[in-house]
């Protein structure tokens, strides 16, 4: 029997005195109304004899009264009131046929109130009269920082089945504003004591007569009881989707990224703060105005790659500052260890040691693979100077991968390959994400030169990630391209084991994404839904992960084309995070933010923040922190670059760009007709725009899905203008548009 406190074995007893007073059969399941004393709750039924009960209503300690009950077909309201609050709770059941209930609770305090106590929501329940110390479970994932409220466990003992519950913090935020906290690790707890627990309020209290939603929850009902990672991981996808269908999400702004790619691209040449000269030519520096660290290869490549993605794209010629940028890589191969190398070897020295990384010959893991991975796209795509440093670097990294058995710790001596770090924390492994990105340069290599080598050493790292659950996941993009690199790994051998471990990876980056809108402090400032956080425990979320998770996410959609199995929930969620992404991304230019929520000088650890430079701060905080804490990060640049070529398309003879929230793909011009097909799911919609290219009018246009014009014509958001012209299309379709050129 577990040890439980006095408030959850209290809470049974009342619960197990109270009074059955509404039954609702939810498609196989049952939902029993109970009220007791003072405490309103919601016990699911399996079939099996399993119970799980959800507080959606607590008087704390006070007597409740129930004045009402309201029924309707698809919702149940109940008013309750105590000496200390009154309390309205709507009961509701979004939709037909499938295992979900909602419950919102909105509290209106008698008096002007503090709470220095809050219970958890959540109580798994033994059969008929058993004890709640007796059952036992596995929580999956649970809330972290401000990520998604999010719980997922199974109750094993009585094997019952699972259950997905899902706070809408985003109702929360008038709650959060009044009170002075954060929306930050409220949905978790301890077996059997889990759920929603509110942040203290000592300080700041609730105003009499005021209307607060503390609980806005989503729940699903499984049997499934989670036996391994993969039906974990799948099941946590499906599950997300479901509810994601149901929650309230935000709109999104579009964004004049052409005009904020040219801003970013005249900083970059422009400001002195962005470059470092060294050895006779210049270099990117890592953070606008931090002289004194090295220079890194990881921050060249970051801004060269999508920057000549966007050349190529467009058809301008950048080629004065590529070729700035290109000219020094060469001088990050280190002939001694006979690799590419971090910082740039004849400045190592100068290296501060303020942090475990920068200290002369010390690797972080996942370091020695990034620059790589991004030379071999310059090398696959015909660039000589990239195919020698890969093809003279690779023995290395193919050493060093031996020597860990595909099992690589935090940090290392190059030289020796000495342990420093050998875990992120205690008890976790190392960076458990790295196999995937050493057999992403591993399948970009045998591409390069055809070995097969390079493809089973691709194989082995990968069969490393068996069993890791959601610790697969160690930084944000290198699991977004572990994702990808693992589909093609099942492509090439139709080993269903590579298409799991993609969707564990999948699972691990959608468990560290933000499902709510932070609107309460700075947060009020800029975009928060779907956000990524570059780290499982960072704080922050980082301009330069969630790029390339977008990033990611188009090449595993890309790798996913044709491949039936991939899961109808992954290319959802992954539509839905493009969309997000773009939306939010933009504000991590300090331009669009107020200089009053931007990090003071004192406070920025590296560099120095310009608040009218279009460089990208490094970091977006909690509402009740200031942003660009970390610094400006100059890597960061190639935000825009990476953004514009994969969500716009160029009709040259219309004169006129289509710019999709979605991803997209097969475009194709007919005379004056353009098409192309939607990803993502057509339960969803998202923002079409047509804008006119540089010099040209709008076009005359006209937008259907498939082939019948008068049948399914697509109608513009609001009245047509001469900038642009924008419509709401669905997800999984394809798009026709006729076009008459006006130039």
């Amino acid at each position: 029997m577990k040890p439980v406190s006095a408030w959850i074995a209290a809470a049974q007893v009342n619960l197990d005195s109270g009074t059955l007073i509404l039954q609702r059969d939810l498609d196989k399941y049952s939902l029993e109304v109970i009220f007791d004393r003072n405490s309103l709750w919601f016990v699911a039924l399996w079939e099996n004899g399993g119970r799980v009960a959800f507080r959606a209503a607590h008087a704390a300690g006070a007597e409740l009264a129930l004045k009402n009950i309201h029924e309707e077909p698809d919702k149940v309201l109940f008013d309750l009131e105590s000496y200390t609050m009154r309390i309205a709770v709507v009961l509701s059941f979004p939709e037909v046929g499938k295992s979900i209930f909602r419950y919102t609770t909105t509290i209106t305090p008698a008096f002007d109130m503090v709470m220095p106590y809050w219970p958890r929501d959540i109580m798994p329940l033994f059969a008929a009269n058993g004890k709640t110390q007796n059952t036992s479970g596995t929580i999956h994932a649970g809330q972290v920082g401000t990520r998604s409220g999010q719980l997922f466990f199974s109750l094993e003992r009585p094997e019952t089945g699972s259950v997905f519950y899902f706070q809408n913090l985003t109702a929360l935020n008038p709650f959060f504003e009044a009170t002075k906290t954060s929306g930050a690790d409220l949905v978790g707890g301890v077996w059997p004591e889990i759920g929603l627990k509110l942040p203290a309020l000592e300080d700041q209290p609730l105003k009499k007569g005021e209307p607060y939603v503390i609980s806005d929850a989503f729940i699903k009902l499984s049997d499934e009881v989670i036996k391994d990672n993969y039906q974990m991981s799948q099941a946590f996808l499906n599950h997300l989707a479901d509810i994601y269908l149901l929650i309230p999400k935000p709109g999104t702004k579009y964004q004049d990224w052409h005009g904020m790619l040219k801003k970013g691209l005249t900083d970059l040449k422009e400001h002195h703060g962005c470059w470092k000269f060294a050895e006779g030519r210049s270099y990117l520096n890592a953070y606008v105005s931090d002289y004194k660290t090295p220079p890194e290869s990881m921050v060249q490549l970051a801004v060269l790659l999508p920057l000549m993605d966007y050349d190529s794209w467009s058809g301008e010629d950048h080629s004065d500052l590529i070729d700035t940028i290109h000219e020094g890589l060469e001088n990050f191969y280190d002939k001694e260890l006979g690799t590419v190398v971090r910082w740039l070897p004849s400045l190592e020295k100068n290296l501060d040691w303020s942090e475990e990384q920068k200290q002369p010959e010390v690797m972080d893991a996942w370091y020695l693979h990034h620059p790589l991975l991004n030379l071999s796209r310059l090398a696959l795509n015909g660039d000589k100077l990239a195919t020698k440093l890969v093809l003279d670097s690779i023995d290395y990294v193919i050493k060093v991968a031996h020597h860990f058995n595909y099992e690589w710790p935090v940090f290392y001596k190059m030289a020796t390959l000495e342990v420093l770090k050998k875990e992120t924390a205690e008890g976790m492994g190392g960076e458990k994400d790295v196999p995937g990105a050493y057999a992403h340069l591993m399948i970009q290599v045998w591409q390069l030169t055809g070995d097969k080598k390079y493809f089973d050493e691709a194989c082995k790292a990968a069969r490393k990630m068996d069993g890791l659950g959601f610790d697969i996941f160690y930084q944000a993009n290198n699991t977004s391209f572990s994702a990808g690199a693992l589909l093609r790994l099942y492509k090439e051998t139709k080993d269903k084991v590579y298409l799991d471990l993609s969707y564990l990876c999948i699972a691990s980056i959608l468990k560290n994404v933000q499902l709510w809108e932070c609107d309460y402090g700075n947060g009020k400032h800029f975009p928060s839904f779907f956000s990524v956080f570059p780290l499982k425990d960072a704080p922050y979320t980082a301009a330069y992960e969630e790029q390339e998770v977008f990033a990611g996410v188009h090449t595993f959609l890309k790798e996913a084309e044709g491949v039936d199995e991939v899961l109808p929930s992954v290319k959802l969620l992954l539509a839905e995070f493009v969309k997000y992404v773009i939306n939010k991304v933009a504000y991590y230019y300090p331009p669009l933010l107020p200089k009053e929520i931007i990090a003071d000088k004192k406070d920025v650890r590296t560099g120095e923040i310009d608040p009218d430079l279009w460089i990208a701060l490094e970091d977006l905080q909690d509402g009740w922190e200031r942003c660009g804490q970390v610094g400006q990060e100059v890597y960061g640049a190639g935000i825009a670059f990476g953004i514009v070529p994969r969500q716009y398309f160029k009709v040259e003879k219309g004169g006129f760009m289509v710019f999709n929230e979605y991803p997209a793909t097969d475009f194709k011009v007919k005379g004056n007709m353009l098409s192309f097909y939607t990803r993502g799911d057509a339960r969803l919609d998202f923002r079409m725009v047509i804008v006119p290219m540089s010099g040209k009018k709008m076009p005359g246009i006209r937008v259907w899905y498939d082939k019948k014009a008068n049948s399914n014509e697509i109608q513009p958001e609001g009245m047509p203008a001469k900038t642009m012209l924008a419509f709401r299309v669905k997800g999984d379709s394809r798009i026709k548009i006729e076009f008459i050129s006006k130039n």
